[in-house]
């Protein structure tokens, strides 16, 4: 574990917190905060320490060009309304206008937020000078972007090379415990949910994970590529045929282990991902699927995987069992997230699909922890190491 942000010295120090701020905004209004309350913490905790607070993130996908529809400006709004306090704002976040505004936010606010990251190319380029000039705004540097820890960019990796000190935020702590404790020392019988369209975006992770977990639940689209495998008809289906291998070998590894690896025995058909489709609950192995693609996980299934979570003591789950942003096709992963949510132990949600049907299914206060990086908490619990981590040493 890296050192806490609680380590530093932050006493009228400037305290360069990266942050993500990359929440969804449409004609300047926040769809959803959860991403700003989720640093709340580390801000707090920097100003009571009578830090001056320089908060840097990115948002959407400019492509190193300054684009309005990006810009962070709503963010500090919202930002000051949360606080309670003014949040000063920079119209960039190098030069002169970030100088200008960190000072001015020292002698006043002592908060400021500077301009998107991603205005400039410099920044997912992991521009030394870019970084070196990110970092002449701070005394201390702390990484409170879990999400972006995936990523070697300026303001992740390379400005800690700029700074005296350097620790994680009270987020990057938290994640960095609760999934780390998931990989290494686990309360048993330890059950990993996967779900989501694809097996390429969970084969590290499975793989990861066989030699790790009790029972693996597999629901969602990428359950077809499996059910390919096993000569299974799919209709429709997304199947990823270059993956038909890797599927009959995750398969194989998980019995020469005497792993638990469960796939849906039942799911609900449509010929299109339409609310008005007509649709039908049908055994996995029933031709009658025809041309039609499965969208949800049946009620079979969802009693098989219950009686699995249900005596679990840990549990990880990335990805939805079905298309639940439709309601027809909503059930099975509404049922799966009321099930972690009566877990008697731990329970960890990455991934904003995930995140989007504990909250549909009214149960978000009820989950051990609650992972704000999708790619990151994928990529760590694939067994990579994050460059945004491993740069705090």
């Amino acid at each position: 574990m890296p050192r806490s942000i609680k380590d530093l010295d932050l006493k009228g120090k400037r305290a360069f917190i990266r942050v993500d701020f990359n929440v969804p905004i449409k004609d300047g209004a926040i769809g959803d905060d959860t991403r700003i309350r989720a640093s709340l913490p580390s801000i707090h905790y920097a100003l009571e320490q009578g830090a001056t607070v320089v908060l840097a993130s990115h948002l959407g996908r400019p492509k190193g060009k300054r684009n309005p529809e990006y810009s962070l400006k709503p963010v500090a709004a919202r930002l000051a309304e949360l606080l309670g306090r003014p949040v000063d704002f920079a119209e960039d976040c190098i030069r002169e206008q970030a100088v200008r505004a960190v000072e001015q936010a020292a002698k006043g606010s002592r908060i400021v937020l500077l301009e998107n990251l991603r205005f400039h190319p410099e920044e997912e380029a992991n521009d030394s000078a870019f970084a070196k000039q990110l970092a002449g705004l701070a005394d201390v540097y702390v990484n409170d972007a879990f999400g972006s820890a995936h990523r070697a960019h300026a303001s992740t990796e390379g400005i800690v090379h700029h700074v005296k000190e350097a620790a994680a935020g009270l987020l990057m702590a938290a994640e960095l415990e609760h999934l780390g404790r998931v990989l290494e020392n686990p309360e048993r019988p330890f059950v990993a949910i996967l779900g989501g369209a694809k097996v390429s975006d969970k084969l590290e992770v499975i793989e990861n994970l066989i030699p790790r977990v009790d029972a693996l639940l597999i629901g969602g689209a990428m359950s077809y590529t499996f059910f390919k495998a096993r000569g299974l008809p799919v209709g429709k289906s997304l199947v990823e045929e270059d993956l038909i291998g890797a599927a009959r070998d995750i398969e194989q590894r998980a019995k020469e282990r005497n792993l638990r690896l469960e796939l849906p025995v039942d799911h609900v058909v449509a010929p299109k991902i339409d609310a008005g489709a007509a649709f039908e609950t049908l055994p996995v192995a029933d031709a009658a699927i025809g041309d039609r693609m499965g969208l949800d996980i049946g009620p079979g299934t969802v009693a098989l995987y219950k009686s699995i979570i249900g005596s679990a003591k840990t549990i990880t789950w990335n990805g939805p069992m079905g298309v639940f942003e439709i309601e027809p096709f909503s059930h099975g992963t509404i049922d799966i997230a009321k099930a972690v949510a009566g877990v008697k132990g731990t329970t960890i949600i990455g991934g904003g699909d995930s995140i989007a049907a504990v909250a549909k299914a009214g149960v978000t206060d009820r989950i051990t922890h609650i992972s704000t990086g999708g790619g990151a908490s994928l990529e760590f619990l694939g067994g990579r190491k994050l460059p945004g981590v491993v740069a705090l040493g």
